[in-house]
C-alpha cells in the first residue's frame, strides 16, 4: 500500500525553512564552528541604542516659617512674580524661607533668612514641621527639605529682599492657606492653623 502524499511519511515529508527577517545582515558559514553562520563582510550593522543619561541628584535644606504680627491676628508671607503668567502680574506667596549656611542649625538660618527676606526680625516660639519636596533645575533632579517654625514679631521694617523677593505683607491668619500658592505649605499650616490660632492670642 503506497501512503498518501502528506501522511507523515519521511520520505514524503519536507522540512520548512525559516525565512531571515528583511532587516537582519545575510549569513555566511562560519569555518571555524561547523553549521555557525556570521554576516558577510561590509553587511550594515545595526546601531546600539544611546546610553541612558540620568539627571545628577542635589540635596538642598532650608528653613523659614510662618511669622505672626504684634496684635497675633496676621502672618507675614513674601510674594514673587509668577513668571509663566502672560499678564507678569500674578503673585506667588509663600512662607519666607532660605538656605542653611554651614555651620548654622536650622533654627539660625530660619531666623537669618526671615530677616533677610522680609526685614522683620523675629523669635521662634515651636516648631511647625518638616517637609521635602523634588523638583528639576538646571538639568538636576533637587531633592529640597524644609524645616517649618512658628515665629514673633519682635521688630524690624518690613521691606522685600532686594533682587530675591518681589513683595512683602502681612495677612489675617485666617487668609494665609488660601493665599499660599504652594500645596505642601497649604497642607502644613492648615493642619497647625488652629493651633497657630491659640497661640497667637
Amino acid at each position: 500500500m503506497t501512503p498518501a502524499p502528506g501522511a507523515g511519511s519521511e520520505g514524503t515529508k519536507k522540512k520548512r525553512r525559516r525565512k531571515r527577517p528583511a532587516h537582519r545582515a545575510p549569513l555566511t558559514k562560519d569555518a571555524t564552528t561547523p553549521g555557525a553562520a556570521v554576516p558577510k563582510e561590509g553587511a550594515a550593522k545595526r546601531p546600539r541604542p544611546p546610553a541612558k543619561s540620568y539627571a545628577k541628584r542635589v540635596d538642598e535644606v532650608s528653613a523659614g516659617g510662618l511669622v505672626i504680627d504684634h496684635s497675633g491676628k496676621n502672618g507675614l508671607l513674601i510674594g514673587r512674580i509668577d513668571h509663566k503668567d502672560v499678564s507678569g502680574r500674578r503673585i506667588l506667596w509663600s512662607l519666607p524661607k532660605g538656605h542653611i549656611e554651614e555651620g548654622e542649625t536650622p533654627e539660625q538660618a530660619a531666623l537669618r533668612e526671615v530677616a533677610e527676606e522680609t526685614g522683620i526680625e523675629s523669635s521662634i516660639e515651636r516648631a511647625l514641621g518638616v517637609i521635602d519636596f523634588w523638583f528639576m533645575a538646571g538639568g538636576k533632579r533637587i531633592h529640597k527639605t524644609v524645616h517649618h517654625y512658628l515665629f514673633r514679631e519682635t521688630g524690624g521694617t518690613l521691606a522685600p529682599q532686594e533682587s530675591e523677593v518681589d513683595e512683602v505683607g502681612w495677612f489675617p491668619l485666617s487668609e494665609i492657606v488660601e493665599r499660599l500658592a504652594y500645596p505642601d505649605e497649604k497642607k502644613l499650616i492648615a493642619r497647625t492653623e488652629a493651633s497657630v490660632e491659640l497661640d497667637a492670642k
